[in-house]
């Protein structure tokens, strides 16, 4: 959904409770505290969209339990701000949320962290088919650049002290990724167990002996990248295309980001790259489902 229908569609606070209403309750709003149905909307003309409960006798509104709680922000800047990370491609930076939203760059940031935070409940269930698996380092600096052209590049990969993040894709499908603190056999082999479900599929991978023992486990096929990058059906192309994006998205928007926030960035690429099949007309559906969904 764009800036535009955003503006259009919620022009004020009341129309977006109204949106929130539907979209949580339907036809039959309940207590989010007890989930009585017996319940009254407040009949005061300046009070919107406020409730009553009969049965635990608390007052609420649709915005308890979810990413709006207690906020102090207009929830046509929430609407606008979810509507503008989600069509950022290679994701938004706080700074750049700030300027478009005119607030300063700490909520700009709490408010993204949480539109990353629900993303990340969106299930993707177990992959199946044709997986690629494969493990990419974010961070530090880029490896070549022109002002220094004499000196050597920056270590890339493993023994850095980059963040590690290791991945699994299926072909045409969804993708998995997480951050780890390293990519030993049993990072790996944690992670692909509760990731694929080996009944009908095959691991690719590269020929990184950290592999090895889910080779063990389920069939496999190995491109050796040192002599080619590509045998037919063979080669982790697929994951290196949704590595590029997450990088991108470091190196082009964040600069930097804590590690201690790195799983929300990675979840947040990987909603977007699970949502891209969606067709336009199923936008407002991305919309409702990322981030007005209750916890």
């Amino acid at each position: 959904m764009n800036l535009i229908a955003i503006f259009q569609k919620y022009p004020d606070h009341k129309s977006c409770i109204e949106h929130l209403e539907k979209v949580r309750w339907g036809d039959k709003p309940i207590c989010p505290h007890c989930g009585s149905e017996y319940v009254a909307r407040k009949s005061e003309n300046d009070i919107i969209g406020r409730w009553n409960c009969h049965s635990c006798r608390s007052s609420y509104n649709v915005l308890s339990g979810t990413i709006f709680q207690q906020t102090k922000q207009p929830l046509q800047k929430w609407f606008l701000a979810i509507s503008l990370v989600l069509n950022a491609k290679k994701s938004l930076s706080s700074y750049q949320l700030a300027r478009d939203l005119n607030m300063n760059q700490k909520t700009a940031w709490l408010m993204a962290s949480k539109i990353r935070k629900q993303m990340g409940k969106d299930s993707v269930g177990m992959l199946q088919g044709i997986i690629e698996a494969d493990e990419c380092y974010i961070g530090g600096k880029p490896r070549k650049t022109h002002r220094h052209a004499d000196k050597k590049p920056n270590k890339r990969g493993r023994g850095t002290k980059k963040q590690a993040v290791i991945g699994v894709v299926e072909r045409g499908g969804k993708v998995k990724a997480e951050p780890v603190k390293n990519t030993t056999s049993n990072t790996l082999s944690a992670f692909i167990s509760e990731s694929i479900d080996n009944v009908g599929s095959i691991l690719i991978t590269d020929e990184y002996k950290g592999y090895r023992a889910v080779q063990a486990t389920m069939p496999c096929a190995v491109i050796n990248h040192k002599r080619q990058y590509t045998d037919g059906l063979i080669h982790t192309n697929t994951i290196e295309e949704f590595w590029a994006l997450l990088k991108r998205a470091w190196y082009g928007s964040h600069h930097h980001y804590q590690t201690k926030y790195a799983h929300r960035y990675i979840t947040e690429s990987c909603y977007k790259y699970n949502s891209r099949w969606r067709k336009t007309v199923d936008v407002r559906c991305r919309f409702r489902s990322a981030c007005v969904r209750p916890p």
